[in-house]
């Protein structure tokens, strides 16, 4: 008895220790589950079309930078027969540098392929030798043809749900390097620069695709720099971080981001979640960008929390917007014998729950629930309260494409009010007030709503980019922008999209 009473005491904690260990397993098993499952919020696609006009502007950069590119001077020493010759590189530039042949296409499930063939350059540099009782100085040039570079990105992402690339393979052949020295006079430059060929040839065999690289690693980690969080205004801000790994098939690349907007210093997750929606299999454009209903409601629950939906019209934007007792004599003419003169009418309105937003076929709607208060300012700067009531205001969301940006302005549609207090005139005139407030709603209160939305939505951030001819498409649940790019050379103008074609 008293050995199981100690072997008791002995495996029990363990028991419960293993347990436990099970139940938090079990848990960030669930926990990890739902993470790989998350649906996005916001899709963007990038067709076969749109990464050949990236290769065709990312070839031309390239060969701008490469032309400004500047190298720091070398020296060394070669061994020619028993001549000792100690030299000095510098001033080395890149002449001229030509790509005739670049090809770009996805690797399904690892990332891009990238080829150039038939690259040839020219470099220049002064020279300064100095050997046994020789010493000279001159220009080298050094041609390269035939050159042949085939890489492979993998495109991934981060713990951070950033972006990430990195070098997948690298292929090189070089056909010929040419090496001359100008402006020595003994005959030892003319075979001294064929001796120079194939340590030159070497050297670009071994260092090239190790450059690439580093090259490769630095793009990466600007990608690891690059803010995921994007303030659209004082109000909100979107999170674009990645859900998943971007998908790579043979004639596109998926991107999924959680697409969330947020209010301004809350990361709040909204008490619903993306409902899962697809691209349509199109490839006419070069990207496509799916934008979820969730995407458009998270932003309507972000500007509720931030007290967005709370307007004011002041006794400034009353008379801005001509809003006065004198229009209840078209309205309400029993409110309107209160009044002798005309005197400012202020409004409050405040959304009592975040604005609904329905994406159907072809048509946005957003509906508004809020309470709202009248006032008049009387000739002896005091307010006077009208009436208090209940609204509900179905509208028409109009979506458009500027500067990259989606903006949505709205269009009252319909109106439903249910007065709660009134300080004039009879509640059975409650169809009249309705149309005053529709009157105010469409002149004042839209117009006012419609500046803050105008500042937009952010879909892409491309630096020098503008989207070209895009078109909105509506599903149930779902909208798609399908576009074509257009990049702005910062020192040579525009890039004409259509020469690209």
């Amino acid at each position: 008895m008293i050995m199981f009473a100690s072997q008791m005491s002995l495996t029990g904690p363990c028991d419960k220790g293993k347990k436990m260990l099970k139940t938090w397993y079990s848990f960030l098993l669930c926990w990890l589950s739902l993470r790989l499952e998350a649906n996005p919020g916001l899709k963007v696609r990038i067709t076969k079309k749109g990464l050949d006009y990236g290769r065709k502007i990312g070839m031309e950069l390239l060969k701008q930078a490469v032309l400004k590119e500047t190298f720091p001077s070398f020296s060394g020493q070669e061994s020619f027969l028993v001549v000792k010759v100690n030299y000095v590189i510098s001033r080395l530039r890149i002449n001229a540098v030509d790509f005739p042949e670049t090809s770009a296409s996805f690797i399904p499930g690892i990332g891009i392929h990238l080829s150039v063939a038939h690259a040839s350059a020219t470099i220049s540099a002064d020279w300064r030798m100095n050997a046994w009782l020789l010493k000279d100085e001159g220009r080298v040039t050094v041609s390269i043809s035939g050159l042949f570079i085939a890489v492979i990105f993998k495109v991934s992402w981060d713990s951070t749900g950033r972006l990430s690339v990195l070098l997948h393979n690298c292929q090189l052949t070089i056909n010929s390097v040419k090496v001359k020295l100008n402006g020595g006079s003994s005959w030892i430059y003319s075979l001294l620069s064929d001796y120079l060929e194939n340590p030159i040839h070497t050297t670009l065999d071994k260092n090239l695709c190790l450059n690439i690289k580093d090259r490769i690693q630095m793009m990466d980690a600007q990608l690891r720099k690059h803010k995921v969080l994007s303030q659209i205004d004082a109000f909100a801000q979107i999170d674009y971080s990645l859900v998943s790994s971007p998908a790579v098939f043979k004639s596109h690349i998926n991107l999924d981001l959680k697409g969330t907007v947020y209010p301004v210093g809350s990361h709040t997750d909204p008490p619903f979640v993306p409902a899962p929606f697809a691209l349509p299999d199109q490839d006419d454009s070069m990207v496509y960008v799916g934008v979820s209903n969730y995407f458009l409601q998270s932003a309507s629950l972000a500007y509720y929390r931030a007290g967005a939906f709370n307007i004011t019209i002041s006794e400034e934007l009353a008379t801005t917007f001509n809003l006065n007792t004198a229009l209840f004599k078209d309205f309400v003419p029993e409110m309107a014998l209160s009044f002798v003169t005309a005197c400012p009418v202020l409004l409050k309105l405040m959304a009592t729950s975040p604005p609904v937003v329905s994406l159907n076929t072809d048509r946005c709607t957003l509906q508004v629930t809020g309470c709202v208060e009248v006032f008049a300012v009387l000739p002896n700067s005091t307010t006077q309260h009208i009436f208090t009531g209940n609204l509900t205001a179905s509208t028409r969301a109009n979506l458009t494409i500027t500067k990259q940006k989606l903006i949505i302005s709205l269009l009252l549609k319909r109106l439903h009010f249910s007065l709660l207090h009134s300080t004039l005139g009879s509640s059975e005139q409650m169809s009249l007030v309705e149309n005053f407030l529709s009157y105010t709603l469409r002149s004042a209160v839209i117009p006012v709503i419609n500046d803050k939305l105008g500042k937009g939505f952010p879909l892409l951030n491309l630096a020098h980019t503008t989207l070209t001819g895009p078109v909105i498409k509506m599903y149930e649940g779902h909208l798609v922008i399908s576009t074509d790019v257009h990049y702005k050379h910062e020192e040579e103008g525009d890039e004409d999209l259509h020469s690209h074609s």
